[in-house]
């Protein structure tokens, strides 16, 4: 339906969405890019939709606020990876290098966010698929491949068929948080669901898990600000 701009300081730009199975008007802020879209259901015109994100304003400003700016990755910027802060700075030679304080990306300063994108995407699936095959070890079972995505709504999953998908941000996390989400969808290789039986198959091949779930309820929505 295209843009609206909610004029104020500063203006908020609004998508306007229309959809024939929504069954009211919502109002939803992406944690991925801080994209607001204002979906409109069947018979509700947009200007009753913008007099409801109108309603809605101090809300709204005050999840942005919250949320803060995206960082743009490049020299200097600082990164948690695989449970370590480190400071990105200029290296030497072709390779990225990842040291105990600091991640080495040499060449142009202009491509430093994707080279170092390049390399965390690398380093998760080395870490993911060494995490899988330890819990798939624990639970005697085998999954069939896995990929690594930037995923909007979820931090892995698995499939019917045994393919397990993760987002590379859980690189990002404190290593323990990877692990678990790596257990909480190998365990799904043997219950297809959320049930208790589920759960205790998490706490048999994990071991407690509450302390890194909570930690990315809590936090995981950062791990989409950083921009590279």
């Amino acid at each position: 339906m295209g843009q609206h701009i909610l004029s104020g300081n500063p203006p908020v730009p609004i998508n306007l969405r229309k959809s024939a199975r929504a069954k009211r008007i919502s109002l939803r802020i992406s944690q991925l890019d801080g994209r607001v879209t204002l979906t409109l259901p069947r018979g509700i015109s947009e200007a009753e939709g913008i007099a409801f994100a109108r309603e809605k304003e101090v809300w709204l400003r005050g999840h942005l606020e919250k949320r803060g700016e995206d960082e743009v990755v490049g020299l200097g910027s600082e990164l948690t990876i695989a449970g370590q802060p480190r400071v990105i700075r200029a290296g030497v030679g072709k390779r990225v290098i990842l040291e105990n304080d600091a991640l080495l990306v040499p060449g142009d300063p202009k491509q430093v966010g994707a080279r170092v994108q390049a390399f965390l995407k690398a380093l998760a699936r080395d870490r993911l698929a060494l995490a899988s095959d330890h819990f798939a070890d624990k639970l005697g079972k085998r999954y069939s491949r896995i990929s690594i995505r930037d995923t909007r709504s979820r931090w892995g999953s698995c499939s019917s068929a045994g393919a397990l998908m993760y987002s590379w941000r859980l690189i990002l996390c404190p290593t323990d948080v990877l692990e678990y989400v790596a257990a909480h969808e190998v365990a799904h290789l043997a219950e297809m669901n959320h049930s208790a039986a589920f759960w205790d198959t998490v706490t048999r091949i994990h071991g407690p898990y509450a302390e890194p779930r909570n930690w990315l309820r809590i936090n995981g929505s950062q791990l989409h600000s950083y921009r590279f």
